[in-house]
């Protein structure tokens, strides 16, 4: 790998400029890229996880959850759907309880011991330990079909907020009524970087996120539309097992497009893994990682460097800047 630093904020592996001159196609991860979620998602995390502890498991304190747990989780490139992190979470804190172990360590025991896997890796892990969670996991019943694990509606309420969450699922809230943490949701793409990406490739970029197609449209608005969404994916609208970092979605997206050379967009391992299998399984695919969104944007650019991402940006704005310096 010659990772070489272009501009500010622009990280290019340089090895691979005669692939990234044959891009034809682009497409976006939502969450970190598209919208910064750092006080809708990330905060719906540790809103639910205080809320279940207090309310299911007896435990009277909050402020459990830091940014640095949440990305702990998500490097391992196991943790796309939030939900899970909640879950990791929440299992963590009473097992740690039980434990007798201070929480704010054991927790990155606990990511110590993930991989992929996500919370497989977690059950896993605390099974080791001979901690009884059973009553917990069947309070939350997670995974299960919706409306059956209360995580999966607790954590939707909070996010989405009474009203948009009835919209969804034509049912009212049991346990908040309120305004969701979606509505703090900040837009980073402009209608000038998708201009200028149409323009450059001569297609519409699509996207392939973990977010629902309502949710997604609903905080991006009228931008929603300037995407190719007859072959984007919606992930929360899927069945589980095409959960990232399954690659099936991403190839269904170039396929549909058809792209014969893409230029995935994500801020996540599992994005980046995802990537990488579709590369391996013969659809051409470079992953462009965003470090910028993250709240420890240097630790996120150096994990990205890590693994030998082929280009690493500061910004989505920077990517028609990258492709002009490549040549591309």
């Amino acid at each position: 790998m010659t990772l070489e630093k272009l501009d500010n904020g622009i990280f290019v592996d340089t090895s691979k400029t005669d692939k990234i001159k044959r891009l034809d196609g682009i497409i976006f991860d939502c969450d970190g890229v598209l919208i910064d979620v750092s006080n809708s998602y990330d905060l719906a995390i540790k809103k639910t996880t205080d809320f279940v502890v207090k309310e299911f498991a007896k435990i009277d304190q909050s402020n459990f959850v830091n940014t640095q747990m949440i990305n702990g989780f998500k490097d391992t490139g196991g943790f796309n759907d939030e939900v899970d992190v909640t879950y990791a979470m929440i299992l963590s804190i009473i097992a740690a309880k039980k434990l007798k172990k201070p929480f704010s360590e054991f927790i990155f025991d606990v990511i110590k011991n993930s991989d992929q896997s996500g919370i497989q890796s977690v059950e896993k892990y605390l099974d080791t330990l001979k901690v009884d969670l059973s009553e917990i996991r069947k309070k939350l019943a997670y995974p299960g079909p919706r409306f059956t694990s209360a995580l999966s509606s607790i954590f939707d309420e909070i996010f989405y907020g009474a009203k948009l969450y009835y919209d969804l699922y034509k049912k009212k809230p049991d346990f908040f009524d309120g305004r969701g943490l979606i509505e703090n949701d900040m837009v980073l793409v402009k209608k000038q970087l998708i201009d200028s990406l149409k323009k450059k490739l001569g297609k519409k970029p699509a996207i392939v996120s973990g977010r629902g197609i309502i949710s997604a449209g609903y905080s991006l608005r009228e931008l929603f539309e300037e995407f190719d969404l007859k072959n984007s994916k919606f992930l929360e609208d899927e069945p589980r097992e095409l959960a990232k970092p399954n690659p099936a979605s991403l190839i269904s997206s170039i396929k549909g497009s058809g792209f014969t050379c893409t230029l995935y967009v994500g801020d996540s391992m599992e994005d980046y893994i995802m990537a990488k299998k579709s590369d391996e399984m013969g659809n051409k695919t470079i992953f462009c990682g965003i470090y910028g969104t993250s709240k420890e944007p240097e630790t996120k650019r150096k994990l990205f460097e890590k693994n030998n991402v082929e280009i690493i940006l500061e910004t989505i704005d920077l990517i028609p800047k990258t492709l002009n310096l490549v040549g591309a």
